[in-house]
Parts: C-alpha cells; structure tokens; sequence
C-alpha cells in the first residue's frame, strides 16, 4: 500500500475529526490550510490550527487562494488527493486539477439534498427526520461532483441542529474512513450527484433568527431547535430588548387561551409563545442580555411594554 501525499483545507470539528482519520490511516500530509478564528464569532467547535500544532504539521491561514505563491507551493508539492473538511472558500478549479488522484470534499448532508451552506441548520428548520455526510468529488459548482460515499443521522424531534452536528460530525469521519482503503489505493468510487433532484440552501445571518409569531408553531418550533446555542438563537423583541428562546416545546392549550395575542405572554407562571395557527410553544429558557428570564420578570417586561 503507498503512501498518499495529500494537501487538506479544514476548519471546524469536522475538519479535526477528517484531519486525525487521514493521519490515522498513513496519509503524508505535507500541508494543511485553514481559518484565523473570527472574533466575532462564537467559537465553540475544535480547532484544526490546533491539531496541525499538536501533530507539527505545516498550516497556513491564506485570506486568498489565488496568490502565486501559495499556487506555486502547492504545484511544488504536487498532491495525490485535495481534500476540503468544512473549509469555507471555494476551492478554485486551478487548484482543484493539482489532484493527481481526486479533490475531494465532506458535506454535511445526504447529496444532492442541502447543497449550500448550513445544510444542518436549513434541515432541521425544514422538519427533515434524518441528515448525514456526504464525501463527493469537487467541482467548480458547490456540492455538484460525484457522490464517493455517504452515511445517514436521525434527527429526532426533539433534538437541536448543534446535536445533530455532533452526530454529522461523528459519521463524517466513519464515511471518510470506509472508503479509504479504495483511496489509498488510488481508486474512487463514484456514483451520479443528481442535483436536479436535490436542493440549493444559502448561508444564514442572525437576523434569521428573527420570530414571526403569524407563523404555525410547528415552523417556529424548528426554527428555535434550528438555531438554538450555541448558534445565536431565535429571538423576538418587546420595546427594543431582544429575547432569545433557547429552549421550549409544542404546547395543548384550553380552549379559553386559544385566541391569546401573538407573541410571548405568561399564563399560570408559565412563559408561552403564540403563535399564528392558534397553538403555542411553551418556553422553558428564554434568555436576556445573557441572563435567563422568570415568568414574573417577562411579565413586568410586557406590563411596561403596555404602559408607554
């Protein structure tokens, strides 16, 4: 078996988790590129610049792809493989034909489903009963090449889009895993990435989190599992202050709170949001300015709202 010569763009845990399996498998690794942490992001995964340091493998930080000198040192390394782990560029296609063998990338989804960015955040928003990875050759399109390998998650009703990484972030390294004997060989398997059966998700903003209480419950429901800690949350604002909902659940109502007013309201020392389909979300968290909210404090924050 030969030892393949690999260059790697990672971030994120995936990438750690992707990162540590090459390695584990005999892959020569001469560089990886990945991120400088952004100071306004909330960084609550693993580090790759961390892994390179513990393991004194060569990394760089590039803010572009298509300097010459980094296009001249990869030329001078002259990998087998690319591989891409939640790197958050587009690779170019002038890199991408440096790959003697393949370049290959992770998605964090069941191609050709959730193409784009956030595909875990966009299919738990959208009710989806399961997800996965999917390890696929790359293209100049996003998420278009041929499928290599691929492993399915459950998502239960319950569960956040941060547990459900967990989970994707788990499987991503078996998927790499159960084909690298094929790669190591130099042989990759494919089979068709028929995008037109799939679907097409952009990336999303903290905004998005906004709540429209004219929405069903079972919407906003998914919408708070979607983006709850440690992505930003979903949110809602009374008088400016802004609300954020890290945890509740679909809620029976008696008859008499049916026709309750949009918006968070407390009955019985209960937080409840109603919404625009005559149900409610009973709120167990609800978060302002870092501290969490008690049913009498939302209270005396509506009664102010009512008196200006």
């Amino acid at each position: 078996m030969q030892k393949n010569k690999a260059v790697v763009f990672a971030y994120h845990t995936v990438g750690v988790n992707c990162l540590k399996t090459l390695l584990n498998h005999g892959f020569d690794i001469p560089l990886v590129l990945t991120h400088e942490d952004s100071v306004s992001e909330n960084i609550w995964f693993n580090s790759v610049r961390d892994l390179c340091s513990e393991y004194q493998i060569p990394f760089i930080t590039p803010t572009r792809l298509d300097d010459p000198q980094l296009i001249l040192q990869l030329e001078t390394i002259a990998p087998d493989y690319i591989f891409s782990f939640y790197y958050r560029h587009m690779i170019p296609s002038n890199i991408l034909m440096m790959a003697k063998v393949a370049a290959l990338n992770m998605h964090g989804s069941l191609l050709p489903k959730y193409r784009g960015r956030v595909p875990i955040n966009w299919a738990v928003l959208n009710g989806e009963t399961k997800t996965g990875a999917t390890l696929h050759v790359m293209e100049a399109k996003p998420d278009a090449g041929d499928i290599v390998h691929q492993k399915s998650v459950t998502i239960l009703p319950d569960e956040t889009a941060y547990e459900i990484f967990l989970k994707v972030a788990e499987i991503a390294a078996s998927t790499l895993e159960e084909v690298l004997p094929d790669l190591l060989e130099g042989h990759v398997p494919k089979r068709p990435n028929r995008i037109q059966e799939g679907s097409y998700f952009g990336a999303r903003t903290p905004e998005d989190g906004r709540i429209d209480w004219q929405n069903d419950a079972y919407y906003i429901y998914n919408l708070v599992r979607a983006v709850a800690p440690p992505y930003p949350g979903a949110f809602t604002e009374i008088d400016g202050k802004k609300l954020i909902i890290t945890k509740a659940m679909l809620a029976s109502l008696p008859n008499r709170l049916i026709n309750s007013r949009l918006g968070l309201d407390v009955v019985d020392q209960r937080i409840y949001g109603f919404c625009g389909d005559g149900r409610a979300l009973l709120i167990s968290q609800l978060i302002l300015e870092a501290d969490e909210v008690s049913p009498s404090e939302l209270q005396q924050i509506l009664f102010n709202s009512t008196r200006e």
